[in-house]
């Protein structure tokens, strides 16, 4: 990671309840990424299903390997979305920009980007 006075701190907004309602009315999508069964037991209306974990164990939880494709086949780059994530980053310059960087090191332990 580059140096604290080379790193620009991208702020992804927060909204409330009243405001996800809002932006979903006026075309934004809603990506809801838990698990299949909490989805079908109630969502938003109108939400998709990407769930980020496919399984959730005492001893672990293993990610969803095709969670990036899954919302590239349903949304686009510049797609206005609502996510339900906590620890998000955003990828400066995208899946790109870090195929291309000297220092590519992704750990088990990183949240994808959605972009």
């Amino acid at each position: 990671m580059a140096t604290a006075d080379k790193e620009q701190l991208i702020t992804i907004p927060m909204v409330d309840a009243d405001e996800a309602h809002t932006l979903v009315s006026s075309g934004y999508g809603y990506l809801d990424v838990r698990m299949s069964e909490d989805f079908y037991k109630g969502h938003a209306t109108g939400a998709q299903n990407i769930p980020y974990y496919v399984y959730v164990a005492p001893q672990g939880r293993e990610k969803n390997p095709h969670f990036e494709e899954e919302v590239a086949a349903l949304y686009g780059k510049e797609s206005h979305l609502i996510v339900g994530f906590k620890n998000v980053r955003n990828l400066q310059g995208g899946y790109r920009a870090f195929l291309q960087s000297a220092t590519q090191q992704p750990t088990n332990d990183e949240q994808p980007s959605v972009n």
